[in-house]
């Protein structure tokens, strides 16, 4: 049982923490720049507004989720769990405790790659922040145009500088030369580059561009939205949360990002028909889908978990039905309380009136 909630417990994780940052899952992602190409005048979404929003959710999640976990698998003992007060260990955990702090050992010293990487991530994460801040200029406003700086344009610029950086720490003679030039090897080869970069990510998502365009220009997406205009009598939190209980029942089947670019424009001419801000659908149900945590196809980290052996279809599905119900139950508390003074979601916005291009042939 304690392999199945900490197994489960890692995969859950991995997928809670991802929702604080707008980099964090490919759905937010596809998510900001359909959103973007859709409203160019929209200036609510940036790095910032989604880590304001997000951070007090992972952190509620999280907890719950591991009160939910610790009660399935582990019984209601929270007192003992919690308990600060020194016992005396049996062989069992003073074994373990030998074992984890040999295994940390043998990590040694940070090398020259992982101190570089980290000053990358740090003054990453500082240009993402300080980009577009809201209560001050940022760096942005530093250039004429605008929007040609994006938080993308921080990730290739930064990217970039690795296949610059030598992987090994340079060492220069007194007549300042570097000894070994000819060994030199970036942090980051194209072959690297070409190995790890997820291509049918790339290839998914620019189809469903494709597939949002069409929509666009052919009208299906307004008339879809239409159809649905039976939903106008419901009050706008109503809808939002049938939003969220339909894709996180697709999400569980369908891949991720395959689900969010199917419903993004379903849902902005939706919200359009409804005159409802869509970022009150369109944020909690780019949030939902991440929470696809049911059975082992849902996303990568339940792959993994699944194929470790410990745990099967019935746990997971046992324990991804009450994280789904805790994820979607929070989000829709997050957007009804602090996202509707953050994100301006009580009125429809004028950058919200699209007309598609068929009304007017």
């Amino acid at each position: 049982m304690i392999c199945k909630c900490l197994s489960l417990s890692i995969s859950y994780a991995a997928t809670i923490g991802g929702l604080t940052t707008i980099i964090g899952t490919s759905t937010s992602l596809i998510f900001l720049e359909h959103f973007k190409n859709r409203y160019p005048d929209a200036e609510v979404v940036n790095f910032g507004t989604w880590f304001v929003f997000s951070l007090p959710i992972t952190v509620i999640v999280l907890f719950l989720t591991w009160v939910w976990l610790h009660w399935l698998f582990l019984g209601c003992n929270f007192r003992e769990t919690c308990s600060l007060s020194k016992k005396k260990k049996t062989r069992q955990e003073e074994l373990s405790e030998r074992r984890i702090q040999e295994e940390y050992e043998k990590l040694g010293k940070m090398s020259y790659q992982e101190k570089v990487t980290v000053v990358f991530f740090i003054l990453m994460t500082l240009l993402w922040f300080t980009r577009e801040p809201g209560f001050v200029p940022g760096w942005e406003s530093l250039f004429e145009k605008k929007g040609f700086r994006t938080d993308a344009t921080v990730s290739v610029f930064l990217g970039f500088l690795l296949f610059l950086i030598p992987s090994k720490k340079p060492q220069f003679t007194c007549f300042g030369k570097e000894e070994s030039g000819k060994d030199f090897r970036p942090m980051l080869t194209w072959q690297e580059f070409q190995k790890h970069m997820p291509w049918e990510i790339v290839v998914l998502v620019g189809g469903g561009y494709a597939l949002a365009a069409g929509c666009k220009t052919s009208g299906l997406s307004t008339w879809i939205g239409r159809q649905m205009e039976c939903l106008s009598s419901l009050p706008s939190w109503a809808v939002s949360l049938l939003a969220c209980i339909l894709v996180s029942a697709v999400t569980e089947f369908v891949s991720n990002p395959a689900t969010i670019t199917i419903f993004l424009p379903i849902l902005c001419s939706l919200s359009e028909a409804l005159h409802i801000n869509p970022l009150y659908t369109l944020i909690p149900v780019t949030m939902c889908i991440s929470f696809a945590v049911m059975l082992p196809v849902g996303n990568p980290p339940n792959a993994i978990v699944y194929n470790y052996g410990h745990c099967q279809i019935k746990d997971m599905v046992k324990a991804g039905l009450g994280v789904n119900i805790i994820g979607v139950g929070i989000i829709m508390v997050a957007i009804n309380t602090w996202g509707i003074s953050l994100f301006q979601l009580n009125t429809f916005p004028d950058w919200a009136m699209v007309h598609n291009s068929t009304q007017h042939l």
